[in-house]
């Protein structure tokens, strides 16, 4: 079979000659469109399952969220195993799936479970999906540098301006805000005062959400000119909270301010971050989506925080504290380098030992040939270029290089016994 493949590639030299200019070509096109990072995603293919319900022990959690829902979500198609796990007010239900299986095509299967577990649960608890991203898809991490501002207004600005910014950039799946406080009023009930007035705890609360609501009229037009009749009644201070009307007592309305303190707080908190050892911060974390190309998501959402940074408020800007753009460009330049020195070693020390210039090229052309065809491969099995794939390229330049050598030298002496001047070219 071998001598026949020789023999046909000897009578059709240019059509091998093609062949070869074809994928070379072809290999260069996939170095410049292989996905780029600095390790290899090795997670498994899961999705995520969160459940809050906050206020709640990690039994009762367990008992009436994370065992119905993983009893409901074992029956999937393609399901290696679900595994559970619960908190203090949280459930997470990791579903594994066959690493052949597609991860979107997983997602939906989890949703339409989801669509009639639901009934499972009790009042309150909704369970949602994670972000559609590996556990290696956390590529930058960056805090808001804002001398004099609190850390209250430094959370508003990631929650409700840099967050919603950064997540429309491409190949972003979620930007996850840490640190600093969530913004809240708070309202802290006097119990003796509301045993004095005979008023229970609920019944402060449905006045407060009963107030905190718009209701919409209708449209009639007056002189060609239209009007749209709504009332507005959102709540927008501590003040508007304390004179909400929870009952009457002798035609004498009972106040939220007769009955609690109201003030602005921040949400309980169950840890900090801190920057360096100089205090509290606020930031995000750029969680990637699944398959995406790190480099290229990277700079994309570099260029959107230039864009951002534009519109903070005056002294904030953005500070990077993880990058791994940094990492990727020294891995994959370190692993690069060597591969070209490898290459040019090789063809050296082949043109040492057979001092042949003709000889020597055979193995030269083969060199870059064989690399250009193995990120043809990679390509087209979807693994990123990585230090684990291009040091597995790297540590196979040696054997093609021993290879090459053994058949060149082998056609080399063939060739010279056959011309009947093997002992004057050795």
């Amino acid at each position: 079979m071998i001598e026949k493949l020789i023999r046909l590639s000897l009578r059709n030299r240019v059509l091998v000659l093609l062949i070869a200019t074809a994928l070379f070509g072809w290999g260069v096109y996939s170095v410049q469109t292989n996905q780029v990072d600095a390790i290899p995603d090795l997670s498994e293919n899961q999705v995520i399952v969160f459940t809050e319900w906050m206020g709640r022990s990690p039994q009762l959690i367990e008992d009436q969220i994370t065992y119905p829902l993983v009893t409901n979500l074992q029956g999937l198609p393609e399901v290696r195993y679900v595994r559970g796990t619960s908190m203090f007010g949280m459930s997470f239900i990791y579903v594994i799936f066959q690493d052949e299986t597609d991860v979107y095509w997983a997602r939906e299967r989890v949703l339409e479970r989801l669509a009639s577990a639901t009934d499972l649960l009790p009042e309150g608890a909704t369970p949602t999906l994670g972000p559609d991203g590996t556990g290696v898809g956390h590529v930058l991490w960056y805090t808001l540098d804002a001398p004099g501002m609190d850390l209250g207004e430094q959370r508003a600005v990631q929650d409700w301006y840099v967050k919603f910014a950064l997540q429309n950039v491409p190949g972003v799946s979620e930007v996850a805000s840490f640190g600093g406080f969530q913004k809240q009023y708070q309202l802290t009930l006097d119990p003796n005062k509301l045993t004095y007035y005979d008023l229970s705890v609920p019944q402060v609360i449905q006045a407060v959400r009963a107030n905190n609501n718009e209701g919409g009229g209708r449209k009639f037009e007056r002189s060609d000119i239209g009007y749209i009749i709504k009332t507005t009644g959102y709540l927008q201070s501590v003040e508007e909270i304390e004179n909400i009307a929870v009952a009457t007592r002798q035609n004498v309305p009972i106040r939220v301010r007769d009955l609690a303190q109201v003030q602005t707080t921040g949400e309980s908190r169950l840890g900090i971050f801190d920057l360096n050892g100089e205090g509290e911060t606020v930031g995000g974390i750029v969680v990637m989506r699944y398959g995406e190309n790190a480099a290229e998501v990277i700079e994309r959402v570099k260029t959107k925080m230039d864009e951002v940074a534009q519109g903070l408020p005056e002294g904030m800007k953005f500070q990077i504290v993880y990058d791994r753009s940094g990492l990727i460009r020294e891995s994959i330049h370190s692993v690069r380098n060597t591969l070209i020195e490898e290459m040019i070693v090789a063809s050296v020390v082949v043109f040492l030992f057979l001092l042949d210039w003709r000889s020597a090229l055979v193995i030269i052309i083969q060199l870059p040939l064989s690399v250009a065809i193995g990120f043809i491969l990679l390509n087209a099995f979807g693994i990123s270029s990585n230090i684990m794939s291009l040091t597995g390229i790297a540590l196979s330049i040696g054997v093609i290089v021993d290879d090459a050598i053994v058949m060149v030298e082998n056609a080399y002496r063939h060739l010279a016994d056959a011309q009947g001047d093997r002992g004057e070219k050795w």
